[in-house]
């Protein structure tokens, strides 16, 4: 079969689109014909060169976001038949989606959304879990709570503003001001522009949330425990500097998990129009590297997926 690989981690410079060993499915496995595969611009920074049993990998296949058809099961696989539709997040420590075909354990997919193409069912398995476990696991978000999101015309962050406003949640993003308009058209009640010039745009919003859902890092997260009341959550992805401690408030960073269970939620919120998902540039396989550097150039909404 044919895929994007990694032979060293060179970054987007040194993706090679080749022909590699076919995907096989291991017991429990669903073998996916690849539709389309979602990407995050910086995995290929991640550390993922070390295999589950902790021998250096070869080479990688990136790309874990997946949406496809099922082409095979693997013994003891359950749940699911050759021709169903899915979608779903592959181990980041096995090969990943850039390919025509890719092996996932079956309890990482869930039935695809009916009422999506792949390109856009690709784009909603990571974004939608961060922003699920974010908002609900780890900040406990209820209707009649404030929520402020950070990055909230991301990927992830547009993701969350849908989440919390189906929630019953008052919603506050936040980001450049060329996202007002998209942000408050997903269901924000507020935008507030951090290029804004002046004073301090977040100053109006202190302690008047419940929860703080921070996608972005740096100093916006420098600046997130003031947003809070006391009680309050700060629900962090990007933990690159330390935030002031408060004692009246609770911290929580946290990588997203797969979840079979999720993904059918966010399945039915997609077909019941709660959710849109907000796809980016699509580019073919072959043109990998091209997507990574668009995505890691900035100013692109949405997620970037790649078709075979």
């Amino acid at each position: 079969m044919k895929a994007i690989r990694l032979h060293e981690p060179t970054g987007a410079d040194g993706l090679v689109y080749e022909e590699v060993p076919d995907a096989k499915p291991m017991p429990c496995d669903v073998l996916v014909k690849v539709a389309a595969v979602g990407i995050t611009h910086n995995e290929l920074d991640w550390p993922v060169w070390t295999c589950r049993a902790g021998h250096r990998r070869s080479s990688v296949i990136p790309g874990h976001e997946v949406s496809g058809v099922v082409a095979a099961l693997g013994y003891g696989t359950a749940g699911f038949a050759v021709g169903d539709e899915v979608y779903g997040l592959a181990d980041q420590w096995r090969d990943g989606a850039a390919a025509e075909y890719v092996a996932v354990e079956a309890r990482n997919v869930a039935r695809k959304p009916r009422s999506v193409d792949h390109v856009h069912a690709a784009a909603v398995p990571r974004a939608g879990l961060t922003a699920w476990q974010a908002l609900f696991d780890h900040g406990k978000l209820a209707a009649g709570q404030t929520v402020i999101i950070h990055g909230a015309a991301g990927a992830v962050g547009s993701m969350a503003v849908q989440l919390a406003r189906w929630a019953g949640a008052t919603v506050i993003g936040t980001g450049r001001e060329r996202a007002r308009s998209q942000v408050l058209e997903l269901g924000a009640d507020r935008f507030i522009a951090l290029d804004a010039s002046g004073a301090d745009p977040l100053a109006g919003a202190a302690g008047q949330a419940d929860v703080v859902f921070d996608t972005i890092g740096g100093d916006v997260l420098e600046r997130s425990p003031a947003l809070l009341r006391p009680g309050g959550r700060l629900i962090v992805i990007k933990p690159d500097v330390q935030p002031p401690v408060r004692d009246d408030i609770s911290t929580v960073v946290f990588i997203q998990e797969s979840s079979r269970p999720q993904l059918a939620e966010l399945a039915r919120l997609v077909d019941e129009g709660v959710l849109r998902p907000q796809v980016g540039p699509v580019f073919p396989l072959t043109e990998a590297a091209q997507g990574y550097r668009a995505k890691a150039a900035g100013g692109v909404p949405g997620r970037v997926v790649l078709r075979p």
